[in-house]
Order: C-alpha cells, then structure tokens, then sequence
C-alpha cells in the first residue's frame, strides 16, 4: 500500500487524540497498545476505592475504531526503534514500518530508586492497579473483622497513601468517607469508623501545584473530614508492616503509592536526551531531536512552554499535543508551511476531596467547596466516551450521594484472605 503509514504507539488520551485528527487525511495509522483498552485515568481513583467499575472508565479500543477502516489495531509491546530503517519492533518479533511514528507511551508510578517498595506500595496508572488497591483495601477490613491482637487490627485499619498530589488527596478523601459513612452497619466486631488515613507528603504542603490558598482549603478540608496529613516527612522505607518515615514509623497494612511518575523508555528506544523522569526533550514541534518523523507526546514528552514551567503530565495537555502532531503532519502531507510551534493552552486544574468538596484552579479564577465539585463532575462526565458510560457514572455518584452506599465492592481476584497479599 501507498498510502503515507502513521504509527501510533500508546492508546492514551495523545495517541487517540491524534488518530481521531486524522480521519479523512488519506493516511494509514495502525495503533500499538500493550492493552486492548482507553482508560480515563483521572477517574482511576475511583475504581479503586469502590465507586466506579473498570468498564465504566475503559472501552476496548478496537470498538472505538471499528468504523475506521484506516485505523489497524495491534496488541502488542514496543521493545526497540530502528530510527535507521523506520521500524519498530514488537516483543514476539513482529516489526512496523513507518513514515510517521507517534510515541505516546506515557509514564508509569516511580519509586526514586526503590523498585523494591512496589509489591507493598502499588501505584496507581493501571487497571490492574486499581483493582489491586481496591482489593488490599477491602481485605484489609476483612482481616481486621476477625483479628484478635489489637495492635495488628489497628495496623489493619491504617490506609497510608505517600504523595499528596491530586490521586493521594482524591484518594484519602474517599477511604475515609468509605471507612466512616458506608461500611461501619455492616460490621460486628470492629468499628470502622475509627479508621486512620495517613497521607504522606515529603513538601510542606498538598497538592503543590495548585495555588497555595487553594492548597490551604484542601488541607483543612481534609482534616476535617480525618485524614491525618503528616506534611514535610520523607518515605525512608516501606515493608509489609508499614512506613517509615523521617519523623517516625506508621504501622499500615495497606500502603498506596502516589508520589512520582517515571516516563516510558522511549528516550532509550531513539537514543536522545531525556529529563529526570525519562522523558524525552522534545523539539518546538513536539518532534524529537534529530528525528523529524518522530513526534512524542503526552507524558512521554518534556515540552517546556515560553514562561520556562514544563507542561503539566495531564489529559488535557497530552489531547492538545495529539491534535498539534496531527496538524503537523497533514501539513507535511499537503506540503503546507507546519504550523506555528506547540503552545499550551492551560485549562485548568482540578482536585476533588472527598464527596462534596473540591478546587479548581483556572488561573485567574479560583474555586473551591461544592460549587467546584459540581464544577468538577460535569467536567469529568463530558470527556467520557459513550452516552452509557456517562450515564453510568452519573448514577453511581447519585446513588452514592443518596444511599452513601458504594456498589463496586466485589473482591473478585482469586486471593482472598490468604496471609501473603502482596501478589
């Protein structure tokens, strides 16, 4: 076939972004995924504490593309670049020839160093991850309803989630909403509303990011609904016991790793510089240097706007970047002049805590409380895919808000209560 062959690999919100711009451009785009699934990861959290199922968040993506007969795709795992030959290849020896290849691969939980905590401190990027941290919470009550030593109930009960960005602030809110409003009736030997969540944060404040009156709020929002903020510690260690931490140890059965990100090795696979967290420096024109048929997107790229901050790793930055990749090689194609280099357009970040409060920073404007959290739910239900996945969702927070009570509470994996939940 003749027909100019773009190569997407990464089926996140970039690499869709980018295939969906393309339509009618007279182009071939076969689409690598190591996963048969799109996630809308801003709602992972809520897999993970019970609120959401994992259909609700995530659509095949050979469904969203089967009226695309230009679009092939592929499952498979990228391992290597022939920059030379214009190639990829796939584990099991499979190889892809390009004319374009657009790498939004994403990034992964980082542990600085400490690869070895991830068995007792999973992050949060996946599915699996999500029902993995749904599990460990839900066996944790488990455990503690029959445990007899009231020191290792205690430990049972003990949730601790290290980083206070946005996932380890939305996901505190919820185990202690979880902990005191839904599950205290169904209980007769412990009560659960004496639940500790301990949130760790080695700055001195949550959600950095965000304006500090805005981080104030979420702070004192926070307390008040009995999550412990242990503010300006380090993690010194993790084990299945609990965390150690500069200012003390806090035994926690059930740790939660929110504290970092590491990109995937894509600045490995083209041999070209890359930032602290592996992401590969890109060119004004999100190319990577030296590789003008290379685009990198999403938290796969370090793209660094005009006022010297570096664009934020979130779904509205890497949807942006998949449309300007888009443009460009259109323009290529039509042996156009490409447009006028990326710039970010930020719209805004957002935080919710708990069920009913939330901020969101628009830069000029400034919202917190229960006008930001309705603010907040509109936002997020628009940008799913599907009328019955924003249904879905919609009425899984009108029931909980109603009943208090989460339906997503099935512990289904094979592990139950074996001792060793580190698997």
């Amino acid at each position: 076939m003749s027909e100019h062959h773009v190569v997407v690999v990464g089926g996140g919100f970039g690499g869709l972004q980018l295939a969906n711009d393309l339509k009618g451009a007279g182009v071939r785009i076969t689409l690598v995924d190591r996963r048969n699934h799109h996630l809308f990861q801003p709602l992972l959290y809520q897999v993970a504490t019970t609120i959401l199922s994992t259909s609700d968040i995530a659509w095949p993506i050979r469904h969203l593309y089967s009226d695309r007969p230009d679009v092939t795709t592929v499952l498979g795992e990228v391992v290597g670049i022939d920059t030379a030959a214009r190639e990829v290849a796939l584990r099991g020896g499979m190889t892809l020839r390009y004319d374009s290849l657009v790498l939004a691969t994403g990034a992964t939980h980082a542990y600085f160093g400490r690869d070895d905590w991830e068995p007792v401190a999973p992050g949060l990027k996946t599915l699996e991850d999500a029902t993995t941290i749904r599990r460990r919470i839900l066996l944790a009550f488990e455990r503690a309803e029959i445990e007899t030593d009231p020191a290792m109930r205690d430990a049972l009960l003990t949730f601790t989630i290290v980083g206070a960005g946005p996932t380890g602030v939305e996901l505190a809110g919820i185990i202690v909403e979880l902990a005191r409003n839904t599950l205290p009736r169904e209980f007769r030997n412990i009560d659960t509303r004496k639940t500790r969540v301990v949130l760790v944060e080695a700055g001195p404040r949550v959600l950095p990011t965000f304006a500090e009156e805005l981080s104030a709020y979420a702070g004192k929002a926070l307390g008040e609904l009995g999550v412990e903020l242990h503010t300006g510690e380090r993690v010194l260690e993790c084990t299945p016991a609990g965390v150690e931490t500069s200012k003390g140890v806090i035994p926690s059965r059930t740790i939660v790793w929110a504290a970092g990100i590491q990109a995937s090795p894509a600045a490995k696979w083209l041999d070209v510089p890359a930032d602290r967290a592996g992401r590969v420096i890109v060119e004004k024109d999100l190319t990577a240097p030296g590789f003008p048929d290379v685009f990198v997107v999403g938290d796969t790229a370090s793209v660094i706007q005009e006022s010297g901050a570096p664009v934020p790793g979130i779904a509205p930055a890497a949807k942006q970047q998949g449309a300007y990749a888009a443009k460009v090689i259109r323009a290529r194609l039509a042996a156009k002049p490409s447009p006028a280099p990326f710039r970010y357009r930020h719209q805004g970040s957002l935080a919710t805590i708990g069920q009913s409060a939330a901020i969101i920073d628009f830069g000029r404007i400034k919202l917190k409380g229960w006008i930001a959290w309705w603010i907040w739910g509109i936002a997020h239900i628009y940008f799913l895919i599907g009328t019955r996945s924003r249904f879905a969702v919609a009425w899984s927070w009108l029931w909980i808000y109603l009943s208090g009570q989460h339906s997503a509470r099935l512990i289904t994996q094979k592990e139950t209560m074996r001792d060793d939940n580190r698997t």
